[in-house]
């Protein structure tokens, strides 16, 4: 089985298609796989990290913008997209793939295309609630959607190739121990660990705050571990942030600022507590893993869906919503401090967190794809 997988801009499209590129290998392990995505986004660091070769096509996001400005960036975008799609169909040509598999993201618009033109089976994988654009756009030709909400499915019109799988999830978080991954970190049974992430390219806004906090954090001298990855756009500026207001970092070894946590299944299973974005990828590992999250929506994405993924979550009573508006430094210093005082509820909130796992989604997606494939060889 060959598979072009494609998807990018962020780590929420990227790291799906890493969990179904592992699956398939674990179940064939002559499958060959290839990624693409855009020049631009973490799929450039994720993938090849991964031992996995990446194709690389220039394609920028359509802005929400009516100005002049957001009117120029489409036009430009729309130029994009078409010689996109003719460079996708040379990759294609190339790599002969049995199926394409779209994760999402602008990166992913024009091979998925390409493919449908071309005849090449394809199937799109939507994490969120809410469909994205480019799901919307390209549903209707796929061979298949899965997706991982009910609500999803019921936005793109149901029928039998619209098939709810839950969200695929990295080998690595199956298997993470919690026991192996505290004693890696050297992590004794009473001390407590907070992993924060706004997600793999960082949010200015947020890091400013989470900047905040972590000042917060070392003028208290507070006795849990934190870690936060800043990703790499506040790489640079975070810590110095931090410092200048009041943060002296190399006298807390207990608080370690990273641009990103490559190790990420190890740290959340370590985890008391994770604060980070309410995507559905990342939802989808703190659910399997059973971990407490304190969960800040992004209000930047399509019909707000983030808030109504976490609320989903919260409603079970798997987490804490905070909603950026709210998320001061010292909201978030104190939401923190008040969660990990309680270290029953947290509990309580991980056992609720784990009712919602669909650990089987990776071999639902195997099949879907394999059936997909073999459905559109049939038709010819």
């Amino acid at each position: 089985m060959k598979l072009y997988i494609t998807g990018g801009g962020t780590g929420g499209h990227v790291t799906p298609g890493i969990a179904i590129a592992r699956y398939f290998e674990h179940k064939h392990p002559d499958t060959v796989v290839r990624f693409a995505g855009s020049a631009r986004g973490i799929e450039n660091k994720l993938v090849p990290r991964e031992g996995y070769p990446l194709d690389t096509i220039e394609i920028i996001g359509l802005s929400r913008s009516v100005s002049p400005k957001g009117l120029a960036h489409n036009l430009k975008a729309a130029k994009l997209a078409v010689s996109a799609v003719g460079k996708a169909k040379k990759l294609l040509a190339q790599a002969r793939p049995d199926c394409v598999i779209g994760c999402g993201g602008y990166a992913s618009f024009a091979v998925v295309r390409a493919a449908q033109q071309m005849g090449i089976p394809t199937v799109l994988l939507e994490v969120n609630a809410l469909p994205g654009k480019v799901t919307k756009m390209l549903a209707k030709k796929a061979d298949r959607v899965l997706v991982c909400f009910e609500q999803a499915r019921e936005i793109l019109g149901g029928g039998d190739k619209i098939v709810l799988t839950g969200a695929p999830v990295r080998g690595e978080i199956l298997a993470a121990d919690r026991t192996a991954a505290r004693a890696r970190f050297g992590l004794g049974e009473t001390d407590q660990l907070v992993v924060s992430f706004w997600g793999s390219m960082g949010a200015k806004y947020m890091n400013e705050h989470m900047a905040g906090t972590l000042a917060l954090e070392c003028k208290n001298n507070v006795s849990y571990h934190h870690v936060h990855a800043t990703g790499a756009a506040a790489r640079e500026w975070l810590p110095k942030m931090a410092e200048e207001q009041g943060a002296e970092l190399a006298a807390h070894p207990n608080i370690l600022i990273t641009e990103y946590i490559y190790d990420m299944a190890d740290r959340l299973a370590a985890a008391d507590l994770v604060v980070c974005r309410a995507g559905a990828a990342t939802m989808g590992e703190l659910c399997l893993l059973g971990r407490p999250a304190l969960l800040v929506p992004s209000p930047f994405v399509a019909e707000n869906h983030q808030e109504k993924n976490a609320r989903a979550l919260e409603a079970a009573g798997g987490c804490r919503v905070l909603l950026e508006k709210d998320a001061s430094p010292q909201a978030l210093y104190d939401a923190i401090g008040e969660m990990l005082s309680d270290r029953e509820a947290l509990r309580c909130m991980g056992r609720a967190a784990t009712a919602l796992a669909a650990p089987d989604a990776g071999e639902k997606i195997y099949r879907e794809i394999l059936s997909a494939v073999e459905q559109h060889q049939n038709k010819r």
